[in-house]
């Protein structure tokens, strides 16, 4: 496994891009809750470690909807970067896969359709323990990172368009 013994989210905040001025949508999935509220933190806490004090949360029933959710935190014009967070976790059916795939889709369509970066933060396991573990257990907490690749994000687009 890519990340056995390896806890990923840590970073230097030292070489991060300063936030304080940088308004975040965080689009949060309501399915498996245990693991996208501990995602939502990690997001939450680090935005707020970087200087980041403009963001709001909405929720969402589940990661489907993650995409309509973050449509209209972008369409809304108040944010420079959405972080979309969703929990899958397979199943017995194909369910899970069509999920996944229709999840990450649309996440892809609206960075490539918007000028509003969308930062995709949905853990797609096969356990819920391997879920735990990436949601702050030993593995860290995708969620850190989700906030650090927003932040990062929004300074790229601001060298481009001062």
């Amino acid at each position: 496994m890519a990340t056995e013994n390896k806890n990923l989210s840590e970073y230097d905040k030292a070489t991060m891009p300063n936030a304080s001025e940088m308004r975040f949508g965080i689009v949060v999935s309501e399915w498996n809750e245990v693991i996208t509220g501990g995602l939502a933190k990690g997001a939450i806490a680090t935005l707020e470690d970087l200087g980041c004090t403009t963001w709001e949360r909405y929720d969402v029933p589940g990661s489907f909807e993650l995409i309509h959710g973050c449509k209209l935190a972008v369409e809304s014009g108040q944010f420079d970067c959405i972080i979309a967070i969703g929990s899958v976790i397979r199943g017995e059916t194909a369910h899970f896969d069509y999920v996944c795939s229709g999840v990450a889709q649309g996440i892809k369509d609206l960075n490539i359709l918007g000028d509003v970066p969308v930062i995709f933060c949905v853990l797609t396991d096969d356990t819920m323990e391997q879920s735990l573990a990436r949601s702050g257990g030993k593995h860290g907490n995708k969620g850190v990172e989700a906030a650090v690749a927003g932040v990062k994000m929004v300074a790229l687009k601001q060298q481009f368009f001062p």
